[in-house]
């Protein structure tokens, strides 16, 4: 596993996603560059200022924390592989 240095914990949201894409509702807050992205089960993610995941995007494995830079105003969205679950974002700064 990379080491990604240390971060605050900020402002955590999550969203269900089945075969329809589920997107956070609200936008990364200003002065947030890093999030901490989560999917309870393989989903595809899209990082944009209004995004809809496809499974054309980034494929995300189940319960695998991931790190992506992120502009404020920006929001991620998921959609399953195979199995529903729930996305998971906290900011982090």
């Amino acid at each position: 596993m990379q080491y990604y240095g240390t971060g605050r914990l900020g402002t955590h949201q999550s969203v269900a996603y089945t075969g329809t894409a589920g997107t956070i509702t609200n936008a990364i807050t200003t002065g947030t560059q890093k999030v901490r992205v989560i999917c309870t089960s393989a989903a595809f993610i899209k990082i944009d200022n209004s995004p809809t995941a496809t499974t054309a995007d980034v494929y995300m494995a189940a319960d695998s924390a991931e790190y992506f830079t992120i502009t404020a105003g920006q929001k991620v969205s998921a959609i399953q592989s195979s199995t529903s679950g729930t996305l998971h974002v906290t900011e982090i700064s």
